[in-house]
């Protein structure tokens, strides 16, 4: 088992990161198959407005504190290279850091700004509409993966 200063920053570290799995996790399981099946119009300014939401204080304090979490955990493991559980905090951070927050910069942030542009009634947004879905959702599973992967891991590094 680790000791401090990683207890608390790990257990704080699986919150966030379950916390964050959960949230991808709805989004690739109800969310966005909900919304694939609005009419296409619908089914933009549906997610342009959830998008818009995201954004708020609630949901970016998670998002954006663990990755915070997370690159602390990082640097105190360098720094410190405990005798145990080295590999399952790091791994935990780098899933985290790149393979949840990341990747939503790269990969989803785009696509929400591209769809955020489109009126959601005009011929370019309904064609666009399936192509976001497939896309973003592809994403978004891979998103969910490593955050549930990241907890995991800390969770590993606690035991």
């Amino acid at each position: 088992m680790i000791g401090e200063p990683y207890v608390a920053l790990t257990v704080l570290g699986v919150l966030g990161t379950g916390l964050v799995a959960g949230v991808f996790c709805g989004f690739s399981t109800f969310v966005m198959r909900g919304l694939a099946a609005l009419p296409p119009a619908q089914g933009v300014a549906a997610m342009n407005a959830i998008n818009a939401a995201a954004v708020g204080p609630a949901f970016m304090i998670v998002f954006t504190g663990t990755a915070v979490v997370c690159a602390v955990i990082a640097v105190v493991t360098f720094v410190l290279w405990p005798n145990q559980a080295t590999v399952e905090l790091l791994l935990g951070s780098a899933l985290y850091l790149f393979g949840s927050f990341g990747l939503t910069l790269v990969t989803n942030v785009p696509r929400n700004e591209a769809l955020f542009r489109l009126d959601p009634g005009t011929p370019e947004a309904v064609a666009y509409w399936p192509t976001y879905v497939r896309e973003w959702t592809m994403w978004n599973h891979i998103r969910a993966v490593a955050s549930a992967a990241a907890a995991l891991s800390y969770v590993l590094a606690l035991t």
